[in-house]
């Protein structure tokens, strides 16, 4: 839902598509959501069509550019990859480039390893699908290597201050027609499509980790976004291997975190007044509501998880997010941060990250409520 690695932090520097033909992808993690804000103000507004580059936009996806192949980007240029369109994959160290292509290796050999173990699909049959797919895919360390893709996605670190420059630097780079989508799970898409200088090619397009295993895609649209645009970037994703896509305009955290996050912040509020335990706000919500775990063990939870839960968060990764969103919206009631939540993050008590925070935790596995 709302982690991704923050080594793509000092990969990037600062630096129109007939149909969506090419796409770039990469990492995050979560840092000042009112810096976005204060970048959509400093940028102003900027309407604009796709005819004002001279292109029309078709809803063919042939090829695709993935900056950063992290935990997210590297799932997004595999699924891509086997829905059989053109990848390819950036990062500006060789190191995490080849750390990004093992994981797409392993990837694809183990889920087709597992369909043979299930008699789905013959030895000879996986041999040549992942044959097919990574035949696809196609690495680099230069951003340049993305100029001319239809759609570039970005999941790289959840910080303006990086996206800013970063999508500035790729509207100067990139063909007139190509399309653009950010992987953000809960900063702004309009601060960033301004920032691009072509407002009306971009999308917001959330995947969720794992992405090979978790179907949902919420594609984004904001007020400037080309409605062609919209519409490609949906069927593009609708392309991709078992995903099923959703529509939303650029909210706070979209639809999933928008009431993922409030709702986890309620939970730790009603820990705050002592209107319940722990243990008993994580049963009620299991068993009442049909949750696979509670908001408390889910914001306590780091590592992803192949539940109808998008993914684990971590304590300092949901303070993070809801500190951003009172700083954009202070008067927006949803938003506050509990003080037992600061009081976690201000102890390095942060979850199962940590062996500790509102549980205490071995590995994967809750030991109970930590005193």
């Amino acid at each position: 839902m709302l982690l991704r690695s923050a080594s793509s932090a000092r990969r990037f520097g600062t630096g129109g598509a007939d149909g969506v033909r090419t796409v770039g992808v990469g990492g995050v993690e979560i840092v000042g959501y009112g810096i976005a804000r204060a970048a959509a103000q400093r940028f102003g507004p900027c309407v604009g069509t796709t005819r004002r580059f001279g292109t029309a936009v078709v809803d063919d996806v042939r090829t695709v550019g993935v900056v950063g192949l992290g935990l997210m980007g590297h799932g997004i240029a595999q699924a891509a990859a086997q829905a059989g369109m053109k990848v390819v994959g950036v990062e500006r160290e060789q190191a995490a480039l080849e750390l990004g292509k093992n994981r797409i290796d392993a990837s694809v050999t183990r889920m087709l390893a597992k369909r043979v173990a299930k008699g789905t699909l013959t030895q000879e049959g996986a041999e040549a699908e992942a044959a097919r797919t990574l035949a696809n895919l196609s690495y680099d360390t230069r951003i340049e290597a993305v100029h001319d893709c239809d759609l570039i996605v970005e999941a790289i670190v959840e910080d303006m201050r990086i996206k800013v420059p970063f999508w500035k630097q790729l509207g100067a780079l990139c063909k007139p027609s190509a399309i653009f989508g950010s992987n953000t799970s809960s900063l702004p898409i309009t601060a960033q499509a301004e920032a691009s200088g072509r407002p009306a090619q971009m999308v917001g397009l959330h995947f969720f980790n794992p992405v090979q295993l978790m179907k949902l895609v919420e594609v984004i649209k904001t007020a400037h976004t080309e409605p062609a645009v919209f519409e490609t970037a949906k069927a593009w994703a609708a392309r991709l291997p078992d995903k099923v896509v959703v529509s939303a305009k650029d909210t706070p955290g979209f639809i999933v975190n928008r009431l993922l996050v409030p709702a986890i912040a309620q939970a730790l509020a009603m820990v705050d007044r002592g209107d319940a335990s722990i243990v008993d706000i994580d049963i009620a919500m299991k068993l009442g509501a049909g949750h696979p775990m509670g908001p408390v063990l889910l914001a306590d939870y780091v590592r992803s998880m192949a539940t109808r839960w998008p993914r684990g968060v971590g304590l300092d990764t949901t303070r993070a997010i809801l500190a951003g969103w009172v700083a954009a919206y202070p008067n927006e009631p949803a938003f506050f941060v509990p003080a037992c939540l600061e009081a976690k993050v201000a102890a390095g008590q942060l979850g199962r990250k940590t062996g500790r925070g509102f549980y205490h935790w071995d590995g994967d596995k809750p030991l109970g409520v930590a005193q």
